[in-house]
């Protein structure tokens, strides 16, 4: 271990270091597939997480399964990249400066064209009312970090498939 992963396992939300090191040794016991870019490239996901590497982990791996990610690091441009974006699917930390997570899920809320787009939050609130509050604001899903990157993966399948159904 180098002198600068040291530094990275003090950065972020308590816990975190203990949800890095969880996926650094699941990717070490996992074998990921290939890429399946020809399937999820057309797949467009926004992903809104404050803390860098959680941001870029989750950011590679998406990338890795094909998918066309674009990342923020709040939720002060969500409309906006909304807009320009056009993702068909949202990946949001609710801790954010700025704008939190439960703003953002108001703001897609409200718009006509965004209230259909699935939301799945990944989020260190375990708290039962903030999971309540976030579904009740629209989130389709509900996931707790620390969260295994194939779990995110399962749960972008489960809704991309409900989206064919409908």
């Amino acid at each position: 271990m180098s002198a600068d992963d040291s530094d990275r396992s003090n950065v972020g939300l308590p816990g975190e270091a203990d949800w890095l090191a969880t996926q650094q040794q699941g990717a070490m016991q996992t074998t990921i597939a290939a890429p399946v870019s020809n399937l999820n490239a057309s797949i467009r996901l926004l992903l809104i997480e404050d803390n860098d590497i959680s941001r870029q982990l989750m950011s590679d791996f998406l990338k890795h399964c094909g998918y066309s990610v674009h990342a923020l690091s709040n939720g002060s441009t969500f409309a906006q990249e909304m807009g320009l974006f056009r993702p068909h699917l949202v990946l949001l930390d609710l801790k954010l400066p700025a704008v939190d997570g439960f703003s953002v899920l108001e703001q897609a809320q409200q718009s006509l064209e965004w209230s259909a787009t699935p939301i799945i939050v990944i989020s260190a609130f375990a708290f039962q009312s903030d999971r309540a509050r976030a579904l009740s604001l629209g989130a389709r899903q509900y996931l707790v970090k620390p969260v295994m990157l194939p779990q995110i993966q399962q749960a972008i399948d489960d809704e991309l498939e409900a989206l064919k159904l409908q």
